[in-house]
């Protein structure tokens, strides 16, 4: 494979290396800019699903936002691995893709977990990397089906 051009390794790799495979840190920066938006978003819910906040932050550019409309956005690739962080060390969630809509740079998640909370995610891809990310989903039936603390301002 090393006397294929870069283009050509890429799209070799793409195709076999997406279907049924987890993403892992050290691959993802190769195979990133192969990956379409409905592609990178497939590997964000596997990496999710692992509850890798480090993996699951390199999908975000350096300047990114994820803005979950339940909370304030959040901006910077660091602050959104603390983001994820913080909510795998304070419950297990998994994501369980209904559907995965993509539309030039655009990707759509249409999601539920296992006890039957649903939302989605809203996905702009730029040069391979999610560049904006909004979320939405019910806070306060998250905060009940997983036993946490209610917000005490309503």
């Amino acid at each position: 494979m090393s006397g294929l051009p870069s283009r050509a390794l890429k799209d070799s790799v793409r195709p076999r290396r997406l279907l049924g495979a987890s993403v892992r840190p050290l691959n993802f920066t190769v195979r990133a800019h192969s990956m379409g938006p409905r592609q990178l978003v497939q590997a964000w819910v596997e990496t999710f699903n692992r509850a890798d906040a480090g993996a699951l932050a390199s999908f975000y550019s350096e300047d990114a936002v994820n803005h979950q409309v339940a909370e304030s956005p959040v901006q910077g690739r660091e602050n959104i691995r603390q983001m994820f962080a913080s909510a795998f060390a304070s419950t297990k969630m998994d994501c369980i893709v209904e559907n995965i809509f993509e539309e030039g740079q655009w990707a759509i998640l249409e999601w539920r977990d296992p006890s039957g909370l649903r939302g989605c995610g809203l996905f702009h891809v730029v040069d391979g990397r999610i560049a904006f990310q909004r979320g939405y989903w019910d806070k306060l039936s998250f905060l009940r089906l997983h036993g946490l603390p209610m917000p005490e301002e309503m």
